[in-house]
């Protein structure tokens, strides 16, 4: 038992480490850098916020070394308990760190084109922040794959509380969906905000309970034998 909560607590650092990356590079500093519709704005703050813009790309590759370690500590934490969705979670999360490597990598390349640029820098550098914006957009489906069984875990191993099970399943279907609601039905920007919303909570309860109960204990210890009186 000690063991597991030892490697539930290092899955749910991993995890709290994922959800920092993320709300630092991808909410905050891109939306700074990246002017919808306006290449000219893009380059201006790329060149004039180079620093920021390569933090962006580190917070980027940060997102992916800490979703592949969360991905390997999910699969310790439920293999036991379930090895064919801790399989699943390990899979998907993998997947979704690869997509946003090939993101980081575009950042990476629009970083360095607004500081030395060439050609039409402004059109280049808008269209590498795009396709790493699709990514992600197209990444959610891996994201919220990885949500699917990583909640058919918690449901299955009673290691954490069956209602987060049941919470994670909605969260992983609502982010797929989200996914195609982005290029289904671009302007139902409030749908896909609410698709997301029990990802959201499913996530940081996951966190929570991983970091500081870790796991369920057992409600009831094991009986001890009791030796018989021989003659």
């Amino acid at each position: 038992m000690h063991a597991l909560i030892r490697t539930a607590r290092t899955t749910g650092l991993l995890y709290l480490g994922l959800a920092i990356a993320g709300g630092l590079g991808f909410l905050t500093i891109r939306p700074q850098l990246f002017a919808a519709g306006d290449p000219a704005a893009t380059l201006a703050n790329l060149a004039t916020h180079e620093t920021l813009a390569r933090a962006g790309v580190a917070f980027e590759l940060l997102i992916v070394l800490t979703q592949a370690l969360a991905a390997a500590w999910f699969y310790r934490l439920f293999r036991d308990s379930d090895p064919v969705n801790a399989l699943g979670v390990a899979a998907f999360g993998l997947v979704n760190s690869v997509v946003i490597l090939v993101s980081a990598g575009l950042l990476g390349a629009a970083t360095e084109l607004a500081a030395s640029p060439f050609g039409d820098a402004a059109s280049t550098v808008q269209l590498l922040y795009l396709l790493s914006d699709n990514l992600w957009g197209v990444g959610a489906i891996f994201f919220g794959l990885w949500l699917i069984p990583m909640g058919r875990c918690v449901l299955n191993s009673h290691l954490l509380p069956r209602p987060l099970g049941w919470l994670l399943l909605a969260g992983g279907i609502g982010y797929v969906a989200a996914a195609f609601t982005r290029y289904l039905a671009p302007d139902a920007t409030l749908l896909a905000d609410l698709l997301v919303v029990p990802a959201s909570i499913g996530e940081f309860w996951v966190i929570g309970y991983l970091l500081i109960r870790g796991v369920r204990r057992p409600s009831v210890e094991p009986a001890t034998p009791v030796a018989l009186p021989t003659r």
